[in-house]
């Protein structure tokens, strides 16, 4: 092989390199990105340490539902990992560990396993959107977001609601550790 074809496979090589990782940085960057959950606000359906695939796309081309698990910046400038319980335009309300939304009761499943495991008391106090708030309703662009441990978790009874705009995408791929892998929903 000629020095000259040595170097011109060497700089194919390179560039197919930089290829590759420019994609991979533009995947990362734009559409997905890795996130470890960090405390216990969201037990029992995800742990401490955690790692999690957030689809930063999923709300580029459609909107949050309620119960979807958004990954958003929060006001202490750290990622907070939380479920979406109200949605723009939403009255909230929890009354004897129940969740009423627009008035209507709501159930959540996800909690099923947690409740029968207190010994006593609820997992949720009661409150209503207007006295945590002052607002009535969850303002256009907001969500009402709080983690599953109710009772061990910063979400919007204290931090106020979540900007739409402050919202990094939807997480519901778990994939670590390899004995959970699963798909939240």
């Amino acid at each position: 092989m000629t020095q000259e074809k040595k170097q011109k496979e060497s700089w194919e090589w390179l560039r197919a390199l930089l290829i590759a990782f420019a994609l991979a940085g533009a995947v990362r960057y734009f559409i997905f990105a890795p996130i470890v959950v960090d405390g216990e606000s969201m037990m029992p359906t995800l742990h401490d340490r955690d790692r999690m695939i957030v689809n930063k796309l999923s709300y580029d081309i459609g909107e949050p539902d309620r119960f979807d698990i958004i990954v958003f910046e929060a006001v202490e400038g750290r990622d907070y990992i939380k479920r979406v319980i109200g949605l723009p335009g939403d009255t909230i309300e929890y009354r004897d560990d129940v969740l009423y939304v627009n008035g209507e009761r709501v159930k959540e499943p996800y909690l099923n396993e947690y409740k029968k495991a207190l010994e006593n008391g609820n997992l949720t106090y009661d409150f209503n959107l207007e006295d945590l708030t002052g607002q009535m309703r969850v303002p256009e662009d907001m969500l009402f977001v709080m983690g599953d441990n109710r009772q061990h978790s910063k979400d919007s009874r204290s931090i106020g609601f979540v900007s739409m705009n402050k919202v990094i995408g939807e997480a519901n791929i778990l994939f670590w550790p390899p004995s959970d892998i699963r798909y939240i929903k």
